[in-house]
């Protein structure tokens, strides 16, 4: 896969001291909301250039006026870094997140892609091998604590990656993260099976129209049934292509990055299509 190249399109003033304290691997890390002028000197990014994104996204605001999560996030996101907030990202911070086309402007943008699935089916590990990082390590319990969003390009395409808590206690959060994505990809470990949590994101996929493409994930473990997986899986109206349906399956193993590049086609494929769906609506 290769290590993220989105570093190399950092602006040479991030090498700053105080910048450098608040990024890692390319990934802008904050604690609290902040204000425009703030961001700036924060992104080493002109006010200006800040400004003027966002008045063409349909926000005016001044540069003392301070910024949610949201809106921080489509700002790291245009500039070319990854983003996370240090504290457990509250529902409400994403309520207003939407990624909105003008018709003059269809054409392929980087998808949004939500990673959902049960707990330690291994969303994060594949974040992980997507990504060549090592977030699980940082994780507590091995569990996501909070939404974090990615960038990796694939094929001269970029990708955003929505990575959504797996603990029960975050289900209206994970709801949240389906609410702004484009696609789904749905992690089922093939040795476990469809869980509460599979069903909750099945759910949440299906209440945000959004594709689901399935990767079935620990292939290589003893006790993984593929076929298994598939049954449990139609009996929500989740059906491979290969058996007539329309959902995408690709067979993975995270762990070992093994059809990691199979699904990530897939992403592509359907954005695609999503793209030209789009166009003949207009």
């Amino acid at each position: 896969m290769g290590n993220d190249k989105r570093q190399t399109n950092i602006p040479q003033g991030n090498k700053d001291k105080k910048t450098t304290n608040r990024l890692n691997n390319g990934t802008f890390v904050y604690s609290k909301n902040m204000s425009i002028a703030d961001l700036s000197k924060q992104l080493d990014i002109p006010v200006v250039s800040i400004t003027k994104f966002l008045f063409l996204n349909g926000k005016m605001l001044t540069i003392n006026q301070i910024l949610d999560d949201e809106t921080i996030g489509l700002i790291c996101l245009e500039f070319g870094f990854d983003f996370r907030k240090e504290k457990i990202i509250e529902e409400e911070n994403f309520e207003d997140l939407e990624i909105v086309d003008k018709p003059e402007d269809l054409k392929p943008r980087p998808p949004v892609v939500t990673i959902m699935g049960h707990v330690d089916h291994g969303k994060t590990t594949l974040i992980d091998a997507i990504r060549n990082s090592n977030l699980v390590a940082s994780e507590v319990g091995g569990i996501s604590q909070a939404i974090g969003a990615y960038q990796k390009e694939i094929n001269g395409q970029k990708i955003t990656f929505i990575d959504t808590p797996g603990h029960e206690a975050f289900t209206a959060m994970r709801s949240r993260g389906a609410s702004v994505t484009d696609i789904v990809v749905l992690v089922v470990a093939a040795d476990d099976g469809v869980m509460p949590q599979t069903v909750e994101a099945i759910d949440h996929a299906k209440a945000a129209d959004v594709p689901i493409i399935v990767a079935i994930n620990k292939i290589d473990k003893e006790g993984a049934n593929i076929d298994k997986i598939r049954n449990e899986l139609a009996k929500y109206d989740i059906i491979s292509e290969e058996w007539g349906g329309k959902n995408i399956f690709v067979n993975i193993s995270a762990k070992k990055n093994i059809g990691i590049d199979n699904l990530l086609d897939a992403i592509l494929l359907v954005n695609l299509i999503k793209v030209k769906v789009r166009k003949q609506l207009y």
